[in-house]
């Protein structure tokens, strides 16, 4: 029947969690909700051109959404916290403070770096808050290549607490984890929602993998968007082994007093490096710079 018009309903992307931030003072704009949007087309009479131009609008609409969606769920997973992680922050931060306003080197490398490299730092961070009372330890993740990913190793921080009734409470704390995310050749999307990660991480265990799921199909999406091949290092599986696979787990004390392996060598995570570009990514040290905890 010429001229008839008819509904056709179109599934957006949906999402079951809705989050409150009650007196904070992030500015967020309304969570994404799933929604059927009825949209009339003329059954006859439609040219392939007009069928080209809804097509791309439904894709830049989805693309908004999911990119709207991500910076709600990420700035939420950032918002929460509990007793446990507030206090281990606290400290941390107190931590950090002190060792940027003394006046001693703490870098004990056979050549010091001026400011302190970051693996001194992370020592000195670990050495404080066990004088502070909490069970902090040194932890490093290894894992060998496979045929879908590279052989790699991660160190970070870990106190594991023993105050709530529940149960013992991993808390990791991760002293580059923005940079972890970084991509050369990101897009402002995927930028913008990197850029509300705190450069310093302090938290429990599942909300580090709620943060991980979220970033890893953001870099996924990116990568889609811009046509570029996903590196195996960017992938779920392979970030999330950085602070759940297998560890060693050592503190300061366990150390031979200006224990070294030589001189540091420039080190930079894997996942700064974009397709095809190896260069390396400036600020591998902490020289000079005071870190901020967020």
């Amino acid at each position: 029947m010429a001229g008839a018009m008819v509904r056709i309903p179109v599934i957006r992307r949906s999402s079951d969690d809705i989050y409150e931030f009650p007196g904070t003072t992030v500015s967020l704009a309304d969570m994404v909700l799933g929604f059927i949007e009825e949209v009339e087309v003329p059954p006859e009479n439609t040219t392939s051109g007009s069928d080209e131009d809804d097509e791309n609008s439904c894709s830049v609409e989805e693309n908004k959404a999911f990119w709207e969606e991500q910076d709600q769920l990420l700035q939420a997973t950032l918002c929460k916290t509990s007793s446990v992680e507030s206090k281990i922050r606290q400290a941390t931060k107190e931590a950090v403070r002190e060792i940027n306003s003394s006046s001693a080197e703490y870098c004990v490398c056979s050549r010091p770096v001026a400011g302190g490299c970051r693996k001194c730092l992370r020592t000195e961070i670990c050495k404080r808050l066990i004088d502070s009372g909490y069970n902090c330890a040194i932890c490093k993740s290894k894992w060998r290549s496979s045929t879908n990913a590279p052989a790699g190793e991660h160190t970070y921080l870990e106190v594991l607490d023993k105050s709530s009734k529940r149960g013992e409470i991993r808390v990791v704390i991760e002293l580059n984890f923005r940079a972890e995310f970084e991509m050369a050749r990101a897009s402002e999307n995927y930028n913008r929602l990197i850029s509300w990660l705190p450069e310093v991480f302090v938290g429990k265990a599942d909300r580090l993998r709620a943060l991980i799921k979220i970033l890893c199909c953001a870099a996924k999406t990116c990568m889609k968007e811009k046509k570029m091949h996903l590196g195996p290092w960017r992938k779920h599986k392979y970030v999330q082994t950085k602070w759940f696979g297998t560890l060693e787990r050592s503190t300061p004390g366990s150390l031979p007093v200006g224990f070294s392996h030589g001189p540091p060598k420039p080190k930079a995570s894997i996942l700064t490096f974009d397709l095809l570009e190896a260069a390396m990514p400036a600020g591998l040290h902490c020289a000079g710079t005071a870190v901020e905890v967020v």
